[in-house]
């Protein structure tokens, strides 16, 4: 039977990723088949699902990567009264799971069903890993104070100067929270315990949330 027209144009058994690393030179990586089952099984998206996100990720993204560049032009459309790139550059870090500069659809689909349908527990966790900017396991006060920042910028809100009375105080108001033993660093287990304690840090640290500043 034909396939209706209304229907998404997506093989049944595999979906198309890239290699784990790009390769160094000009031409284009092999792909390398993903079974859709493995998909299901590692997230929590329907087939059906699945296979509507891979269509449009391959309209917008034929080469089956996205880059940086565009990534920050998505959020530039949705942030159109803000400045959207440095928190966007942030994200899309987060999202790079491989670190190789590049999101496939695989990368893109598990973070969205971490932020979309997980549990409290793995958004918090990963919203540890987008403040935790250098990945060595624990939240400075600059890095907190770098993200809000980003965050101001994206809602338009930032007044003149980096060094604003808006922005610091909120990131020492959240910074004191956080910091369970002050001891000038937040770790993830203090992250967790304060996030699930107070309502309005966890609030406050909504990532598609941003009003809440």
């Amino acid at each position: 039977m034909a396939t209706p027209p209304d229907s998404p144009i997506i093989e049944e058994a595999t979906l198309i990723e890239l290699e784990e690393q790009l390769n160094n030179t000009s031409a284009f990586p092999h792909p390398r088949p993903v079974a859709l089952e493995d998909l299901c099984r590692q997230t929590k998206f329907t087939r059906q699902e699945i296979r509507i996100m891979y269509r449009g990720f391959k309209q917008k993204c034929p080469e089956g990567v996205v880059h940086e560049d565009l990534f920050k032009d998505i959020y530039s459309k949705f942030f159109p009264h803000g400045n959207s790139n440095l928190y966007a550059h942030f994200v899309f870090k987060a999202f790079d799971v491989k670190s190789n500069g590049a999101i496939s659809f695989k990368d893109m689909l598990m973070t969205l069903s971490t932020l979309l349908r997980g549990s409290i527990y793995e958004k918090l966790r990963w919203t540890f890993k987008l403040y935790d900017l250098n990945g060595d396991g624990c939240i400075t006060r600059s890095e907190l104070s770098q993200i809000v920042l980003a965050i101001h910028e994206l809602m338009g809100k930032r007044p003149q100067g980096r060094g604003s009375t808006k922005s610091k105080d909120h990131t020492d108001m959240v910074f004191q929270k956080l910091d369970i033993n002050q001891d000038g660093v937040i770790t993830f287990e203090e992250f967790i315990e304060s996030c699930l304690k107070d309502e309005a840090i966890t609030k406050s640290l909504q990532i598609f949330d941003s009003r809440s500043l």
